[in-house]
């Protein structure tokens, strides 16, 4: 079995080529799995700044298979979000063996966050596993893989001044709106969606002393979200906007939409999807009419902040040109997102890195399994030998001197031993099997990742259009 993973990131590509690339991505765990026959087990983390895919490979460790799961995952993906097989290759960094570990936990510990240190990504990266184990694309080395990094992440929370930061995508968003809130407790707020960042948003409302919160969500989900958390449902986005002071949207929805040809069970509640944009500058137009008729001879209503914490732009931009309204999206928050302490960071690092090791020990000493059963099995098949002469011999010398010959229990003593002498010779033997089957595994996996890197780059190269 080969760890291998795809991932793109806020760090290595622009938000809108990330948007673009992770259009589709929540089916694309269950078609890895189901068309590449090699891959055994897939796990996608698609959050509003970074789309990567986990996979466990059965493959002969010499790069060739590897590398074309590769180039079939970035065809499906392809498929998916509509950029070329190329695009996809060129936007995916490969990493395999102890190199997806030490990523996945950095990631999970919010080391790799466009917010570094925010605690959101560690519930993301949870139910990212749990998507998998719904949609049965998970593996035993998967699980222990994800599980542990949640465990990793928790450590970085309760041991390091990063995870006292209560630093956030939707904080750091807040934080931008505050100068334009005239007060927190007496805001108005209106979440567009009822995912993940909807809760997040709520409780970082709350903490800020914001009670009026208001939710739209146009999958009909609006009511149940309401009831759940404490707040109001609205039917109508303009009306709500129209006294709003905040808006946080949070749907994702153009990123989610069902697959050309498919359709949704008329039992099950419609997605939030759609094509065009949930929030477009014409309904923001005629919401700041109704509040300047509301605001009657005030000069002008006050202003709306409209924050955008959706992947896949769920605000029209020029919604930015409305008067006004102020406009936050993902770019705003990754030109704002603080500076963290050396100190603070390196900390979690080395938390992150122990972890990594540790896991990767334990797992090429798994590896390892098979050569160090080998010796044991010689070796018991030694003491079963030199048990049975030596017991003959003291049972030729018990008959000698005219006594009867051993007792079980005189059998058992020898063979007790006997047994204890060979393992302690055996020790120096079995150590040097592990370390060299674990030189051997990282061996393997470095020319895995060469191999898989070159076929990729081959393959891609022979895609490309000759001018």
């Amino acid at each position: 079995m080969v760890l291998l993973s795809l991932t793109a990131s806020h760090r290595e590509l622009d938000l809108d080529a990330l948007e673009r690339l992770s259009m589709g991505s929540a089916s694309v765990g269950r078609t890895v799995v189901g068309t590449c026959r090699p891959v055994v087990g897939a796990v996608v983390i698609s959050t509003c700044n970074r789309f990567e895919l986990y996979l466990d490979v059965d493959a002969p460790l010499d790069g060739t298979t590897v590398g074309h799961a590769t180039r079939h995952v970035a065809e499906l993906v392809a498929g998916e979000s509509g950029v070329t097989t190329q695009a996809a290759v060129d936007s995916f960094t490969v990493r395999t063996g102890s190199e997806v570990t030490e990523h996945l936990f950095a990631v999970a510990a919010g080391l790799d966050s466009m917010v570094v240190g925010e605690r959101e990504i560690a519930g993301q990266v949870k139910r990212s596993l749990a998507v998998a184990r719904e949609q049965e694309t998970t593996s035993k080395t998967l699980e222990l893989l994800f599980q542990t990094a949640s465990r990793t992440s928790k450590r970085v929370g309760t041991h390091t001044e990063l995870g006292a930061a209560g630093r956030s995508v939707v904080s750091l968003a807040l934080d931008l709106a505050e100068t334009q809130v005239p007060r927190w407790d007496g805001a108005r707020a209106v979440l567009i969606g009822t995912g993940s960042y909807a809760g997040a948003s709520v409780a970082a409302l709350r903490a800020r002393g914001c009670a009026d919160i208001r939710v739209y969500s146009q999958s009909g989900r609006a009511a149940q979200f309401a009831a759940s958390h404490g707040v109001e449902a609205v039917d109508d986005l303009v009306e709500a906007l129209a006294d709003a002071d905040v808006v946080v949207s949070c749907s994702g929805a153009r990123g989610r939409g069902p697959r050309p040809g498919t359709t949704v069970p008329h039992d099950r509640p419609a997605p939030e999807a759609s094509l065009g944009h949930v929030l477009d500058a014409a309904a923001v137009v005629r919401a700041r009419e109704r509040a300047a008729d509301r605001a009657g001879d005030e000069p002008e209503p006050r202003a709306l902040v409209v924050l955008d914490l959706a992947l896949h732009r769920d605000v029209d931009p020029q919604v930015a040109d409305v008067e006004g309204v102020l406009l936050y999206d993902l770019a705003s928050l990754k030109a704002h997102a603080p500076a963290v302490a050396l100190d603070v960071v390196g900390h979690a690092r080395g938390i992150v890195d122990d972890a990594a090791r540790a896991f990767e020990e334990n797992r090429l000493g798994r590896e390892a399994d098979a050569a160090v059963i080998t010796l044991l099995d010689e070796a018991e098949a030694r003491v079963r030998a030199e048990a049975e002469d030596a017991v003959a011999r003291f049972a030729a010398e018990r008959a000698a001197a005219g006594n009867p010959g051993p007792t079980p229990q005189d059998a058992d003593d020898i063979t007790r031993a006997i047994r204890r002498r060979i393992h302690a010779e055996l020790h120096p033997r079995i150590v040097a099997a592990r370390a060299e089957a674990r030189a051997r595994a990282k061996a393997q996996e470095a020319a895995v990742i060469e191999g898989a890197e070159s076929i990729t780059r081959h393959a891609g190269t022979a895609h490309r259009p000759t001018s």
